[in-house]
């Protein structure tokens, strides 16, 4: 393929907050007959957090892959700060380290043969930066991620967080327009993972470098974007705020992936405006109530109701009080203490609910309750 780097104006572009870094326009990637990449369309803002999330296979490392010049898309275009490059009809494909985007990785890929400060000078190295000059920046940014002080060490003499810092300061080191980070906390413990997202996200704001981030974890996505895109089956499903994602699914396929919710076959049996959107009445087999939903639904159409644990009440009564909601009989089948509150697994005659309550709260794993969702706190998508 012939490389050339052409600039193509697409709006705003160039360095100002709230002006567009990254664009993807209609990106496919086939892999034979897999379309790992299906017509991605996307902007990233010049500053901006933005995570692909979604479960294994779905696109979002091949996606990340396409922006950093690693995979060659089969179709569409990539622009990075105004700059076209990529567009396979028009012979245009800028290789990797013309790009100027900084890559982490998941496996760290730190060099066991160099230091702590060879590991962070090497991309200066390359790039035929003076001894002097590479000796201030690569200490400045070791002061940024708190290595300063292991700098002479053997990169593989550190801990996994403290080798991921040594991926993120090489990747940062030479000023990139764009961080690129492929699942790189997903390596490290529980504890440190989050130690790890909480500095990175500083880092970011600190640095306001425009980022996007890949991974399967929705904690992860939700505390560190600006924005998130939900990916499945190579394409994108929704794109919006954290709140406005897990609040506000588009579909059914967004909201199941996104806090591992029951979801329940219904029918709309009426329909009814609502200060926050619209109401429907719907049931189902042996239950009916009132849900919410993103539009009008006709009456008759099938949907999937989608029952969240937080949004569910357990009750010890004879007649349960729903006011207009939604109740299931059920039995608890497990109850795990889990140190800040209690799971309960409860088994209801149309599935499984998993409900967190106060961990003061006691129930016998046997005990007959009722399973309770207060009108409008459910959500209800049509069947397509």
């Amino acid at each position: 393929m012939q490389v050339r780097t052409v600039r193509v104006p697409y709006g705003e572009t160039g360095g100002g907050p709230g002006q567009v870094q990254i664009r993807l326009e209609g990106v496919t990637r086939r892999f034979g007959s897999v379309t790992a990449v299906d017509r991605v369309t996307l902007e990233v803002a010049q500053g901006e957090f933005v995570t692909l999330l979604g479960p294994s296979g779905c696109g979002k490392t091949t996606t990340l892959r396409i922006i950093a010049g690693l995979e060659e898309a089969d179709e569409g275009r990539v622009y990075i700060g105004g700059r076209l490059v990529s567009d396979p009809q028009a012979g245009i494909f800028v290789p990797p380290e013309r790009r100027s985007v900084g890559m982490v990785f998941q496996s760290y890929a730190v060099w066991p043969h160099m230091t702590v400060f060879g590991n962070v000078a090497f991309p200066l190295r390359v790039r035929r930066w003076p001894a002097e000059a590479i000796r201030r920046r690569v200490t400045e940014v070791l002061q940024l991620v708190g290595l300063q002080h292991l700098m002479d060490r053997p990169a593989t003499a550190l801990s996994g967080g403290q080798q991921q810092r040594v991926a993120i300061a090489r990747a940062i080191v030479y000023e990139p327009e764009v961080l690129l980070m492929d699942e790189p906390l997903s390596n490290l413990d529980a504890k440190l993972r989050e130690e790890m997202r909480n500095e990175l996200r500083a880092l970011q704001r600190r640095l306001g470098m425009t980022t996007v981030y890949v991974t399967h974890d929705q904690e992860e996505a939700m505390v560190l974007s600006d924005r998130v895109v939900v990916m499945h089956a190579g394409r994108v499903l929704q794109v919006g705020t954290p709140e406005e994602i897990y609040l506000r699914p588009a579909d059914a396929t967004v909201a199941e992936f996104l806090g591992s919710p029951t979801l329940l076959d219904a029918t709309v049996r009426g329909s009814e405006a609502d200060p926050d959107g619209v109401l429907v009445e719907v049931e189902g087999t042996g239950w009916r109530g009132r849900c919410r939903a993103r539009e009008p639904i006709p009456v008759g159409t099938r949907v999937k109701v989608c029952v969240r644990g937080e949004d569910l009440e357990v009750q010890r009564v004879r007649e349960p009080k729903a006011d207009g909601g939604i109740c299931w009989r059920g039995q608890v089948e497990q109850s795990r203490f889990r140190g800040q509150s209690r799971l309960l697994v409860i088994r209801g005659e149309v599935g499984l609910f998993r409900v967190e309550v106060p961990k003061t709260e006691r129930f016998e794993e046997g005990e007959s309750v009722w399973v309770v969702a207060q009108a409008g706190r459910l959500l209800a998508f049509p069947i397509r």
